[in-house]
């Protein structure tokens, strides 16, 4: 069943339905509440900057500050929840970037969710004024919404398990979750404990959790490395102490205990994405730091763009061997692309990325 295209545009009239025919949406929807929808996310894109001088302002040794929701769609997911995201920009009287509503309608969408695009009454008077970046916006996301449907089999995958992290209602573990896909750890949100195979699941994230789930610790006993910020069973050798945290050996793999709750998610993530290392890591992108890889199923590599488009290659790696790589773009047709063989990953250089590429692999 197609994921229906949903477009709030409130006081709708006559002038406005060669508009709505452009898009084509499956239902227009008034100013009212929406069940289930959730509305906590944060307007996608590059943050802006309060004042010249502040942190969030990539530099060369630092890198943009970007707000994303991809994780909220999946997060809600993994809770048997509808992932329908309806967050709308904090000012409304400054409006967003036309560009940007794509944006929010592309994230949820590759992460298996959906979202109402609502059209602010900025944004709706530009576009009724012919204003040229007003048009320009609503073409290019009329496209991009005929090309999300048209190859709707390739989104709602499930993600690479390698790093798969236990979750439950409540903004702790949805925090975690936020930063490892803002890292672009593309992990596996699950409540419940899956069944240990260190083949696949080689780093288990248990933190920020009310109490630890039962059958926790099999998963290192197996081989894997299990991530937890509370009260351990005793006899557990120590491998190394660190300030912050205590590395035990048990069975074939190993316990990483935090000696306290996890305070900073961000630097957790780098953490959880250093222990796993980058050999083993499911995707890796490199001249692209505004943008959130996310490897799926089915050899699927999916690279969103926060910022302005991305004129030179980029560089990205998933895990696995492959013999083909194929680059799908809303704005291009089909391209092959060249493949180069990394150890236990494929590597490719995707062209002018804009706001979405997707690369299969076979």
């Amino acid at each position: 069943m197609a994921v229906p295209l949903l477009l709030r545009w409130p006081n709708r009239e006559p002038a406005h339905d060669a508009l709505l025919a452009l898009l084509k949406p499956d239902q227009i929807l008034g100013s009212g509440p929406i069940p289930n929808a959730v509305t906590s996310g944060l307007w996608p894109g590059i943050r802006t900057p309060a004042k010249k001088g502040d942190a969030d302002i990539a530099s060369a040794s630092r890198e943009p500050w970007v707000d994303a929701n991809g994780y909220l769609a999946a997060y809600h997911r993994a809770l048997g929840k509808p992932a329908l995201l309806a967050h709308q920009h904090e000012d409304a009287e400054k409006g967003v970037p036309f560009d940007s509503l794509e944006l929010a309608l592309i994230e949820a969408r590759v992460n298996g969710g959906n979202f109402v695009l609502n059209v602010e009454p900025r944004y709706r008077a530009a576009l009724l004024a012919n204003d040229a970046k007003a048009l320009e916006a609503w073409h290019s996301l009329a496209r991009t919404a005929a090309w999300l449907r048209a190859n709707e089999a390739l989104f709602a995958r499930p993600t690479l398990p390698s790093i798969t992290q236990i979750v439950e209602p409540g903004d702790e573990t949805a925090e975690l979750a936020n930063l490892l896909y803002r890292r672009g750890a593309s992990p596996a949100l699950t409540t419940q404990v899956p069944k240990p195979d260190p083949n696949r699941i080689q780093l288990l994230v248990a933190a920020s959790l009310k109490k630890p789930p039962a059958g926790l610790y099999e998963h290192a006993f197996a081989g894997a490395t299990v991530v937890i910020d509370y009260a351990h069973p005793k006899g557990w050798k120590t491998v190394k102490t660190d300030e912050d945290r205590t590395i035990y050996s048990h069975g074939k793999g190993q316990v990483v205990a935090y000696h306290t709750p996890i305070g900073d998610p961000s630097e957790f993530a780098l953490d959880c994405i250093d222990l796993l290392t980058h050999r083993r890591r499911a995707a890796r992108l490199w001249n692209a730091s505004a943008a959130i890889p996310l490897a799926t199923a089915g050899g699927l590599l999916h690279i969103i763009q926060y910022g302005g488009p991305v004129e030179n290659e980029i560089q990205a790696r998933v895990q696995g061997i492959y013999k083909s790589a194929t680059l799908l773009r809303p704005d291009a047709p089909p391209q092959s692309l060249k493949i180069y063989h990394r150890g236990t990953t494929t590597e490719v250089f995707p062209p002018a990325v804009r706001r979405l590429a997707v690369v299969q692999f076979q």
